[in-house]
């Protein structure tokens, strides 16, 4: 492989690890809150994606050339975009020295090489678009051709503006080839689609054994976490103009108001109402400031090496920003090597007393063996809410509820379809109606299910019968 495409995907794999990290908390609430789960499947289907198309972008602006004097009158053959499609054409013609052979038309011709991978280059966004978001033909070519002009434009302003000129040409050619990719991995992904599980199947199954997931309460925790340090911060540095010695009493002030109060009203944190999460009791009573007490004092001591952790990672980011303003990534990686050096982080390393090392490793030890306790528990049950008697109960995600209304929504106009009439009367084979068809009647009621906050099934559709309780 030639090294001017080497550079690029080990360019991506350096970067990938890092931007997985930083995706992942919106990732998994973007998944938690549409499909109510975070199944392996679509996890390993997003982040195949992203690691696919970080290497496409590098694809196309890496490597970035050095800046000099005479940069725009070296690339000057890239200033003016070139519109005239079928120019590959004459390209391949010309590298191949006007010889009609197998070698010099194709086999060592590099404008063969560079159209052939212009064309693989959208080949598994088509792929991704049929499989995972279950896009048409259509709507995958006009992604494909978004997606090649984002790429074109990118070279054409050299990256934005990040250089004076472009350093690449745009080629209508180019257009033209990447959509034709994105629509042969459209095609290509119809036998993948027969052969593969669909992701709801694989949702379905991770929901069956675990209707409320660890990951989904661990995510709203880390949000309530991360929204409780912003409150606190913030209230600290307004009141320490008024009060300079109130500011001690302010985290446990928020912490109070954002784990017991909050939920004592509403019924939730907000991390959880998030991820469409809701606190109930165990005894199907009402929630007490006792209880909450209780389970708040409980996740705060078993999330304290979390909450210290991101407390240091939020300074380290104030310190960072405070950084002179790089101009590309390489200068960035290059201030942070001078500003945490080897000699910093052995100066640090030595101003901590190995006192605190022994508490900050016992503590980080203790909460993970509280989230092993969680999730060894045949129910799935955290020591804190055996202990407070505090339940966390999981609302409909967003495709549940969808589903319902669009099964309520198509039983309605079968009905007006078939009387002309529209009728709030359920059709023939919705539920609480007799159908001709057993089997469709049995998928209707199967597409009409759904959960509701105390976990008892619920038909929509049709009168419903007394659904047992669930304790």
């Amino acid at each position: 492989m030639p090294h001017a495409h080497l550079m690029p995907i080990k360019t991506a794999a350096a970067v990938f690890p890092l931007l997985a990290l930083v995706l992942l908390l919106p990732t998994a609430v973007v998944l938690y809150r549409r499909h109510g789960v975070m199944s392996q499947g679509r996890t390993l289907s997003l982040y195949a994606f992203l690691y696919y198309a970080l290497t496409a972008v590098c694809l196309t602006v890496v490597p970035l050339p050095r800046r000099t004097a005479d940069m725009c009158t070296r690339f000057s053959a890239f200033a003016r975009p070139q519109w005239t499609p079928g120019n590959t054409v004459a390209d391949i013609w010309k590298e191949a020295h006007h010889k009609v052979t197998p070698g010099a038309l194709v086999l060592q011709n590099p404008a063969v090489a560079g159209a052939l991978l212009n064309l693989l280059l959208l080949v598994p966004l088509g792929v991704f678009l049929r499989y995972h978001v279950r896009c048409g033909p259509r709507a995958t070519v006009a992604v494909g051709l978004a997606s090649s002009l984002f790429f074109e434009l990118t070279q054409w302003s050299g990256v934005w503006g990040l250089y004076d000129c472009p350093y690449r040409l745009f080629d209508v050619d180019d257009l033209l080839t990447n959509t034709a990719g994105a629509a042969a991995g459209w095609l290509l992904a119809g036998p993948l689609t027969r052969v593969l599980p669909a992701l709801e199947t694989l949702d379905g199954r991770a929901l069956a054994i675990r209707p409320v997931p660890f990951g989904r309460r661990l995510v709203a925790l880390i949000v309530d976490l991360a929204g409780f340090l912003v409150v606190s911060g913030v209230a600290g540095e307004m009141l320490a103009y008024g009060d300079p010695g109130g500011e001690p009493w302010v985290p446990a002030g928020v912490f109070v108001l954002w784990f017991v109060v909050l939920p004592l009203r509403t019924g939730a944190t907000p991390g959880k109402r998030l991820l469409l999460l809701r606190l109930e009791a165990a005894d199907g009573g009402p929630l007490t400031p006792g209880a909450l007490a209780v389970r708040a004092a409980l996740l705060g001591t078993a999330a304290l090496p979390l909450l210290a952790g991101m407390a240091v990672a939020s300074a380290v980011l104030m310190a960072a920003s405070s950084l002179p303003g790089p101009t590309q990534l390489t200068d960035l990686l290059g201030a942070v090597h001078q500003s945490v050096g080897t000699e910093a982080v052995t100066l640090a390393a030595v101003a901590i007393a190995p006192s605190e090392v022994l508490i900050a490793l016992a503590a980080f030890f203790l909460a993970l063996r509280y989230g092993l306790r969680t999730l060894r528990h045949p129910a799935g049950l955290a020591p804190h809410e055996r202990v407070s008697g505090v339940r966390t109960t999981a609302l409909p995600h967003t495709r549940a509820v969808g589903a319902v209304g669009t099964a309520g929504t198509r039983s309605s106009r079968l009905t007006a379809d078939a009387t002309g009439v529209p009728s709030s009367r359920p059709a023939a084979g919705a539920a609480g109606a007799p159908s001709p068809h057993p089997v469709r009647q049995a998928r209707s009621d199967a597409s009409s299910t759904t959960v509701t906050s105390g976990g008892a099934p619920t038909r929509t559709g049709g009168p419903q019968a007394p659904a047992p309780r669930v304790t």
